[in-house]
């Protein structure tokens, strides 16, 4: 796991000397990506340099040194991430190519060459693995700039003064001494209404997230600026290409429906899973995992029990003021598993000191408080491993989310089946309709159908999702800009609504949320995490594995719940999942309300310019009176608030 940033120079923009020192600098601002090495290549006459900050995990030996020269010395490149099947690509490009006298046992060192040999696009199809990377053909010169197939890893790119640049976080694209670091108005209304800024946007103008599963590949031409570009992929010329589609993905999924019983699709369910959790078992230094006490960790953790010689470490945060969080569960899962076993307690006062860190941590503002306990696990693991398996992903490719329940209800369980539903589900059935009480039995069907005005699943998924609805009313000068979430990108030609619902999340809120904030928070400590339930063979089983074998009598997850009862007792992971949330919405009203008062001020919301107070003061008072909770809305404020105080090196936050 790295970090790397590059500049590339074709139209009298940086050079010489000049063009080192920036991308050292650049290099710098993520030295905590890769604490172990730095390195430089540049081609001064091109224009262009590449800078690398390396985390050693496979190869710890200097042969694992990037920027990395391909054998032949045509591609250079700075690679973020892991090729799992690295050792089966090895065999590949011998078995095309001859014997080969390999300088190391890097897996950079033979996807590079297998780029070299097939070709970028055609070695990422054969590629198990999560990545970012910038490739750079000193024959053709041309850039080509890459990311996994579920955007675990971080790349912004964009022009600023006559140059190209790019970097896994934008903490080194504000490096870049022409970077003038002008706010997208338009980015910052859709931060408020999602609580991330969706790709191909970033929170900076002129500063793009290469979607994941895409290669943009820019000429002399094309890098001489953004003419005629567009960040949205697959778009006429210069735009970023995918070669492969989540959306296409679940299409052929629902086409293609998994013809055996339940219990063969378990089966080749764990199957799957073993190989995933076996191949990102594989690493040169110690190895962990998060444990929770939930089904998608406790899965890994199980399968990983399953295939080690030893004890596999886990490590889990509880919550002092709650005994009967999740800490408590896991550690009952822990047991039965015989793993190596830390957990740590936290107070209040340990979550409130995150609080002040949470811009740097995030890099660009994301405004999801789980932020703070995955920062709290991620420090506890780091002290004895290198490298943590998680849980991520069970609950997208697995139906866990309370949205997918109601989706399933409310579009193929509608007639005569309201009683079952899951108290979440009332209360979001109830939120929605403004219902006094929760939802149940069938007398209230008609009653709920008229209150809800919803017809697809993507007004349900906005209902559910959507903080502040109406960015324009919140952010001045903003304009309504092209999503995975407007109607002509949405997945109208699958019949499935939770799947229609399933592919939101995949194509947008896991890879520029959830896996943002675990790479983030992950790689501040300099930990890496890998996601084995995100290996790209479960996502494409998963699509074909129909909605009533994951969903079962109100649960979500039915059929991972099947492959882990084989390994652990029902009882063990069946009780209530409290999880570890952090009450946000009392501590604005308590030790953070001083802070919060000064970010939410009248005058200084008018004086910077980026929001309408009106509303913004209407639910600090609401929120403060007890009126109603809106501190899901105040929090998308005030993580932008502190972030942009933190850019112009301002104190965010007092001590809390």
């Amino acid at each position: 796991m790295c970090g790397f940033a590059g500049v590339v120079s074709v139209n009298g923009g940086m050079r010489g000397d000049g063009l080192n020192a920036a991308v050292m600098s650049m290099n710098g601002a993520i030295k905590h990506r890769g604490p172990d090495d730095e390195g430089l290549w540049s081609d001064i006459q091109a224009g262009v340099a590449l800078g690398h900050r390396r985390l050693s995990i496979i190869d710890l030996s200097a042969t694992g040194h990037q920027p990395m020269v391909s054998h032949s010395g045509r591609l250079v490149i700075a690679y973020n991430g892991e090729i799992y099947n690295f050792q089966e690509i090895r065999q590949v490009v011998e078995g095309r190519n001859g014997p080969m006298s390999w300088r190391g046992r890097s897996d950079t060192e033979i996807i590079l060459e297998a780029m070299e040999l097939f070709g970028v696009e055609e070695a990422l199809r054969i590629a198990n693995g999560m990545f970012a990377f910038a490739l750079w053909d000193r024959q053709e010169r041309k850039l080509t700039l890459g990311r996994d197939r579920l955007g675990k890893k971080p790349l912004y790119y964009g022009w600023s003064g006559g140059s190209f640049i790019f970097a896994s976080e934008l903490k080194a694209i504000r490096r870049f001494p022409a970077f003038d670091g002008d706010i997208d108005r338009n980015a910052l209304g859709l931060l408020m209404r999602h609580n991330y800024v969706p790709s191909p946007y970033s929170i900076y103008k002129g500063v793009f997230k290469l979607p994941p599963a895409c290669v943009l590949s820019l000429d002399k031409t094309a890098l001489g600026g953004h003419t005629g570009f567009n960040p949205s992929p697959d778009k006429p010329g210069a735009s970023p290409k995918r070669y492969w589609n989540a959306g296409d993905v679940i299409l052929n999924g629902a086409a293609n429906q998994f013809e055996g019983d339940e219990e063969s699709a378990a089966d080749r369910l764990e199957t799957l899973l073993k190989d995933a959790v076996k191949l990102r078992m594989v690493s040169d230094v110690p190895l962990g995992a998060f444990l929770s006490g939930g089904v998608d960790s406790a899965t890994v953790v199980a399968l990983m029990q399953s295939q080690s010689a030893g004890p596999v470490r886990t490590y889990t945060i509880g919550y002092e003021d709650d005994p009967e969080s999740e800490a408590e569960l896991a550690k009952a899962v822990a047991r039965h598993l015989g793993t190596a076993h830390t957990e740590l307690y936290v107070t209040a006062g340990d979550a409130l000191k995150i609080i002040p860190q949470l811009p740097e941590l995030s890099d660009e503002p994301i405004s999801d408080t789980a932020l703070i306990p995955t920062f709290l696990v991620s420090r506890l693991a780091r002290r004895d491993v290198t490298v943590c398996l998680t849980g991520d992903g069970g609950d997208e490719l697995f139906t866990g989310y309370p949205r997918y329940l109601w989706a399933n209800w409310y579009f193929n369980d509608w007639a005569g089946r309201v009683d079952w539903m899951p108290n979440g589900v009332q209360r979001a059935v109830s939120s929605i309709a403004g219902l006094a009480g929760a939802v149940s039995g069938s007398a209230k069907l008609k009653e709920v159908q008229k209150l809800l005005p919803l017809q697809t699943p993507e007004e349900v998924y906005a209902g559910l999702n959507y903080h502040w609805r109406d960015p324009a009313g919140v952010v001045e000068g903003f304009v309504e800009q092209e999503t995975v979430y407007s109607p002509e990108n949405h997945l109208a030609k699958c019949p499935d609504g939770v799947q229609r619902m399933v592919y939101l999340d995949m194509a947008s809120r896991l890879p520029d949320s959830l896996l943002a904030k675990v790479d983030r928070v992950t790689m501040s400590v300099s930990l890496e995490a890998r996601c084995p339930i995100l290996d790209h063979r479960l996502v494409e089983f998963s699509a074909t594995i129909p909605t009533s074998m994951k969903i079962r009598g109100g649960h979500g997850k039915w059929l991972l719940r099947k492959v882990l009862y084989k390994h652990v007792p029902r009882e063990l992971v069946e009780r209530p999942k409290k999880g570890f949330s952090m009450p946000i919405k009392v501590w604005l009203k308590g030790p953070l309300r001083d802070w919060a008062e000064d970010l939410l001020d009248e005058g200084r919301l008018r004086r910077e310019g980026f929001f309408n107070p009106a509303p913004i003061r209407a639910a600090w008072a609401e929120h403060l009176s007890g009126e109603r909770n809106r501190h899901f809305h105040l929090w998308d404020v005030l993580m932008f608030q502190a972030w942009n105080a933190a850019r112009q090196n301002e104190p965010a936050l007092s001590d809390v």
